[in-house]
């Protein structure tokens, strides 16, 4: 069990998740793990096999606070919420905007602007703390690469054209993160293409777990605003999919969770004993490795960096927050187009 930032993580296989007058009580075999005033939490989430009371999703629900439910993976299964709140004008504003061929282009531009930009700083960092010349140099072409691509974005006529150019961009990008992997580690974490549904291979798990973790962040960050998380500027609108989160984390995608990827790999914070395969080629963390990673994006997310816009240090957990907000001003009118985060 992790409780960080107000969010409780339930991991452990047959837990048991129940109200205990004004608490949440953990409890594994009959034995109290975890006692949590409710009203310090803001949500339940919970990996794979965890029993949770009817009577605990009934006042999660009445106070305004989500349960979450993925599986064992990481994988987003569900989410059980209370009525629909927000600013029904903001919600107007954005199916206006969404119904609006040159503003979702716009706004789509945007949010793909930042993934670049931020997907390049991550590769420029690479190239600078290398110590091998030839690296640093193909690192170095990766970044103009995806330089290219932001000019080609940037002139996109249609968000078939952009979702192209984007998807080409990021086939080059996750080509040269193996470059960043130490080379000590690079056999036991080669990444073979972007592989999911499932992962091949243990980077692609371990970036696979973390994208649903910052996925289920920046759907809570468009629904604090008011926002509807199902519908998106730049993914296609499909039921059952939080489009608008999906484009949320896009920008964040480098910068939050590869970024934490590569360190806790290189660090040595994980091994391939933190990972199992499966019948058919599946690689998935196991319970030991879910575990270290949950804890490290939970620290990771507390540290501190300066949001240009605002001028102001803020804890990287809170940047979809700040984001969405940022979008619902542009959606209002108030802020002339959606400036995305761009890292340093």
């Amino acid at each position: 069990m992790q409780n960080v930032q107000n969010t409780l993580y339930v991991m452990t296989p047959n837990a048991y998740a129940h109200l205990d007058n004004t608490t949440v009580r953990i409890e594994v075999e009959r034995e109290t793990k975890l006692r949590v005033p409710l009203h310090h939490l803001s949500a339940l989430v919970c990996f794979g096999n965890v029993l949770v009371s009817p009577a605990l999703m009934h006042r999660l629900a009445d106070e305004g606070k989500s349960l979450v439910l993925l599986d064992r993976s990481g994988r987003f299964k569900a989410r059980l919420e209370g009525p629909v709140s927000g600013n029904i004008l903001l919600r107007q504003a954005q199916f206006k905007a969404a119904g609006d061929r040159a503003a979702t282009l716009e706004t789509a531009r945007a949010l793909v602007a930042g993934k670049l930009r931020n997907s390049r700083s991550v590769l420029l960092r690479g190239a600078r703390e290398t110590t091998d010349a030839d690296e640093s140099a193909s690192l170095s072409r990766a970044a103009e690469a995806l330089a290219a691509s932001l000019r080609a974005a940037r002139d996109a006529a249609d968000l078939e054209v952009l979702r192209g150019v984007e998807g080409e961009a990021a086939r080059g990008y996750f080509a040269a993160l193996n470059l960043i992997v130490k080379p000590q580690v690079r056999d036991c974490f080669a990444l073979d293409g972007r592989t999911r549904r499932p992962p091949r291979d243990r980077f692609n798990a371990l970036i696979s777990f973390l994208y649903s973790m910052l996925m289920n962040d920046c759907r809570s960050a468009a629904e604090s605003v008011g926002l509807d998380p199902q519908l998106g500027f730049l993914h296609a609108v499909r039921p059952g999919r939080a489009a608008l989160a999906l484009d949320l984390q896009e920008e964040f995608r480098s910068v939050l969770a590869d970024r934490l990827a590569l360190t806790l790999i290189n660090r040595g914070q994980l091994s391939a004993r933190d990972f199992d395969e499966r019948e058919g080629g599946a690689v998935m963390l196991n319970d030991r490795g879910r575990r270290a990673v949950v804890a490290a994006w939970q620290e990771r997310k507390q540290e501190t960096v300066t949001h240009a816009l605002l001028d102001t240090k803020v804890p990287l957990g809170l940047l979809p927050f700040i984001q969405a907000r940022i979008l619902a001003r542009t959606l209002r009118g108030d802020m002339d187009c959606y400036l995305p985060y761009l890292a340093k």
